[in-house]
């Protein structure tokens, strides 16, 4: 005979199932409650992702590897990032450093088509890289163009990209600081960059940083995480920067700097003559535009002395301290502009005129 407690349990839950349902050992569902209209950030978080997601793209780079068995080459994935589709040509911007040693690379757009990419230039400086696509210009999706002069910390921003291969995936954050400094692939620092909060992970590289109106307003490179996922500090180059550089890497395929032809003297030197901030000349180029600027280097005369020379203070009366500096000050030109040199000899400073040359 069932013990009274558990008949009495039994008829409690014969009388809450109704005898259709507990025939078939089914359970009713929730009724489901009115959501009512989506707020108002809500709806400018959609709309951003639906216009812009059409322009940001999925890149797999290529290496070449030897088949074990046939022994022949082929080209197989390497790694992923982002980029975005900059005008209706098929050019598409990516980080220099998600390209970095691959032998290929291959685009996938957001109706996810993929298409086979060529590069047309990179510029590890500022850890950039244009890579080129074969569509027709109503297949393409330029992304809208912003600017990052008028950023103000605290407003907000989205970013687009691909973290660990997800593609498509949409985050959103604040502007956390702005003119922080980082290193590019090849030590070269990369100033006025943008740190953000908004989720960025490995993946998320090349892809774009927006702003609320959905204007490119950066291009996500860096975070800083101790466990190499995202730790709520991200970084941008600039979008002003970016619009600097890429047109000149589809027009040349590379950045041609302008020079003034001089070699700068190590750090050791400048603490051992106590010169002042800048760049010491160790040596200026015959004919080069420092010499003809009227710039000279330290030498050592015949009786084993230092013979004074040049240290660039300013360019454009913009101060340089030392020779990434004047690197970066000189970026901001082109070969035959004419600038300004502040120099620095012997306690007297002098402004110097010199037209600049293309590197070699």
């Amino acid at each position: 005979m069932r013990p009274p407690v558990l008949l009495l349990l039994a008829l409690g839950m014969s009388a809450l199932v109704s005898p259709a349902l507990a025939q078939r050992g089914e359970a009713p569902a929730r009724p489901i409650t009115p959501r009512g209209a989506l707020a108002a950030d809500e709806l400018a978080n959609i709309e951003v992702f639906k216009r812009v997601s059409p322009s940001v793209v999925h890149i797999t780079t290529l290496e070449m590897t030897r088949d074990f068995f046939s022994r022949s080459m082929q080209q197989v994935p390497r790694g992923t990032g982002t980029g975005f589709v900059w005008d209706t040509q098929g050019h598409v911007v990516t980080n220099f450093h998600v390209i970095q040693g691959g032998d290929g690379a291959r685009v996938t757009l957001a109706d996810q088509s993929t298409h086979r990419a060529t590069l047309v230039g990179a510029y590890p400086d500022r850890d950039l890289a244009v890579l080129k696509i074969e569509l027709p210009r109503d297949k393409l999706a330029p992304i809208p163009m912003g600017t990052s002069r008028d950023l103000q910390v605290g407003q907000k921003v989205y970013a687009i990209g691909n973290p660990f291969g997800l593609d498509q995936t949409l985050t959103a954050g604040i502007v956390s600081a702005l003119n922080r400094e980082i290193d590019s692939v090849n030590q070269r620092t990369i100033r006025g960059v943008i740190q953000t909060d908004a989720a960025i992970n490995p993946g998320n590289s090349g892809g774009p940083l927006l702003d609320s109106a959905g204007r490119l307003i950066g291009v996500n490179t860096a975070i800083y995480s101790p466990s190499g996922a995202s730790a709520g500090i991200g970084f941008a180059i600039p979008v002003d920067e970016v619009n600097r550089i890429v047109p000149r890497l589809i027009r040349d395929g590379r950045i041609t700097r302008p020079a003034l032809g001089i070699s700068s003297a190590p750090e050791q030197v400048h603490r051992a003559l106590r010169l002042p901030d800048g760049v010491a000349l160790l040596q200026v180029q015959p004919a080069s535009p420092a010499a003809k600027a009227g710039l000279q280097p330290f030498m050592r005369a015949a009786d084993g002395s230092i013979q004074p020379g040049d240290v660039i203070t300013a360019i454009n009366d913009e101060p340089v301290k030392n020779l990434d500096d004047m690197l970066t000050a000189l970026e901001k030109h082109q070969p035959g502009d004419r600038i300004s040199v502040t120099a620095w000899r012997s306690g007297r400073s002098r402004k110097l005129s010199a037209q600049l040359s293309a590197a070699e």
